[in-house]
């Protein structure tokens, strides 16, 4: 599947391809536990982004549309699926597989993007996820009196662990701070530089989620979600603070699998 996309649990005969991002200075072993859960109803395949694991020596991406144009790039090379290539009516082309986009905090501004991407290029996405964020029409709101990505690494590290995405075992190790922070920077630098455009609203479902104790996202910000879609809408607040999807994996899959996702397509 190339450097973008990496395949867990693969379910081929799934209706729907399921694609996740990660949140910010995550890599794609962050959605392993969701990844077994969701497989067989959906076909999970996980974003790598560069600078982590084993693309460690590679540079991070320093915009969202890098990552997008890769990502993309990467789909329409799979088997079954010419993601963003129209096909005109009455051509004779193979099945192509659903996509569904999933994305946690950072991860969900990038699905947002790859959705409007794919709706753009006539290929929309069956549904769309957004987990720990609010809407991207909303305003930044700054953490500190200057951008998360020009902390220093102990403000750094004391956000991280406001938010309780890393153990503190591991942020108080020496050893492990060389290779926690610089994808975390670079991550809060890509995201704080984003620019969001105003567009037309997607068509696809969007189905948000949160934690009702997250200490950086406001429930409300999260049902802001409603205005980018033309379609259905959900939001679900789940017990929990930033990284509340492990907690609650059962529920979750249950609502990936009673969406448009889990529904559509046909199983050979």
């Amino acid at each position: 599947m190339g450097d973008w996309i990496r395949s867990f649990h693969p379910a081929p005969a799934a209706g729907t391809r399921l694609l996740c991002f990660p949140h910010a200075g995550g890599s794609a072993s962050a959605y392993f536990a969701l990844s077994a859960a969701v497989s067989g109803t959906v076909d999970p395949m996980i974003v790598q982004y560069p600078g982590r694991q084993e693309r460690y020596n590679e540079p991070f991406a320093e915009r969202t549309d890098e990552i997008v144009d890769a990502v993309l790039a990467a789909l329409a090379a799979l088997p079954g699926q010419a993601a963003g290539t129209p096909v005109a009516p009455g051509s004779p082309t193979a099945p192509i597989a659903p996509i569904a986009l999933f994305g946690h905090s950072m991860g969900a501004v990038l699905a947002f993007e790859t959705a409007r991407r794919m709706t753009a290029e006539g290929r929309p996405p069956v549904a769309l996820f957004v987990s720990g964020r609010e809407a991207p029409s909303l305003p930044w709101r700054p953490v500190a009196d200057r951008p998360v990505h020009e902390m220093s690494d102990p403000e750094l590290v004391d956000e991280m662990r406001k938010l309780s995405g890393t153990t503190n075992e591991l942020l108080s190790s020496p050893e492990l701070l060389p290779l926690i922070l610089p994808p975390v920077r670079a991550d809060y630098r890509l995201l704080e530089t984003h620019v969001h455009r105003t567009g037309p609203p997607l068509g696809c479902p969007v189905v948000a989620l949160t934690g009702d104790a997250d200490p950086r996202v406001e429930v409300e910000g999260v049902r802001a979600w409603e205005s980018e879609t033309s379609g259905d809408f959900s939001c679900h607040v789940l017990a929990g603070g930033h990284f509340f999807l492990d907690s609650h994996l059962p529920y979750v899959t249950k609502v990936i699998a009673s969406s448009p996702a889990g529904r559509s397509g046909t199983t050979p």
